[in-house]
């Protein structure tokens, strides 16, 4: 690759932040073009901060997706924070993401705090969701985005309404966050959406399943460690198999149940859903072995989150 750098090429990394369940996920795995991070409707679903590159003639804009901001309740919630706030120190610029289908709360006050901390770090908001409202709902939450910088001594450098569902304003907010990059040459090949490493992004489709339609407490006790991946061996070129051997663990006896399901059921339709994702992300059919485990109040035990990756 050449050092050679055009004038006109931009290159650095945005860290999306925002409450949980304020759309961040879905925003960059839209502006990426591809599914880089899993998505749920429940709220912290975003545990690791995961990278996604956009790449266009001239720019290279590498989006830090991560965990939602949040007052923390266990020692996973500190730690999640711990990797969001070391994320906002090392970017360009920030997307400070607002739903337009909730009313600005106490949590985007206390990232607004946070982010003015930052010093001169440019910060675009980016009011998601925009599809969900009318527009006189829109123009509610628009107002309060600008009440919001007011109060807490924040200047946007841009406010941007945008819909990942619609795709409406996505090049207008890429066009936006290019401008601030600085100028730089290309930092990842071309074609290359993320650099996270395969294993994480498998166990992340396992959780990624693992969460629908779970009970309301039980979604921040799920975590996911992939023990063993890799081809087959003996298997004829044109009928590769990509075995995964995966580790499912929940806090409590009674959660597992859940998680298996009366006969095995619930962890069937688990692995069903996984698999599919899986295979599409390694481009082979999958066997995958997904095993139950308990690891009794992980969020809270330093050696436990150690082991799962925390």
């Amino acid at each position: 690759m050449s050092d050679v750098v055009s004038s006109q090429h931009r290159s650095g990394f945005v860290s999306i932040v925002g409450r949980p369940n304020a759309g961040k996920s879905t925003l960059i795995n839209r502006l990426v073009g591809r599914k880089i991070a899993i998505t749920s409707s429940r709220p912290q679903t975003t545990r690791r901060v995961i990278r996604g590159i956009v790449t266009r003639p001239d720019a290279q804009l590498i989006l830090v997706d991560t965990p939602g901001y949040h007052r923390p309740r266990t020692l996973l919630g500190e730690r999640l924070n711990d990797q969001v706030r070391e994320a906002w120190s090392s970017v360009d610029a920030i997307a400070f993401c607002m739903p337009a289908d909730q009313p600005l709360g106490p949590g985007d006050r206390f990232i607004a705090r946070e982010v003015t901390g930052l010093g001169r770090t440019p910060v675009v908001a980016v009011i998601t969701k925009s599809d969900a409202v009318g527009p006189a709902i829109l123009a509610e939450r628009l107002a309060g985005v600008g009440a919001l910088a007011e109060e807490e001594g924040i200047t946007w450098d841009s406010v941007i309404p945008v819909s990942s569902a619609s795709g409406a304003n996505l090049e207008v907010l890429l066009d936006a966050l290019i401008a601030l990059l600085p100028e730089g040459p290309v930092l990842y090949p071309d074609g290359e959406v993320s650099d996270e490493p395969i294993e994480i992004a498998v166990a992340e489709l396992i959780r990624e399943a693992a969460l629908e339609g779970v009970q309301d407490e039980l979604p921040h006790s799920i975590a996911v460690v992939v023990e063993e991946m890799g081809a087959r061996e003996g298997r004829p070129a044109d009928r590769p198999l990509t075995d995964v051997y995966a580790h499912l663990f929940v806090e409590r006896e009674s959660q597992k149940s859940i998680v298996i399901g009366k006969g095995g059921a619930r962890l069937k339709q688990v692995g069903s859903r996984a698999r599919a994702g899986i295979e599409a992300l390694v481009g082979t059919p999958v066997y995958l072995d997904l095993q139950v485990k308990v690891a009794k109040d992980w969020q809270r035990d330093p050696k436990k989150l150690r082991r799962l990756g925390f």
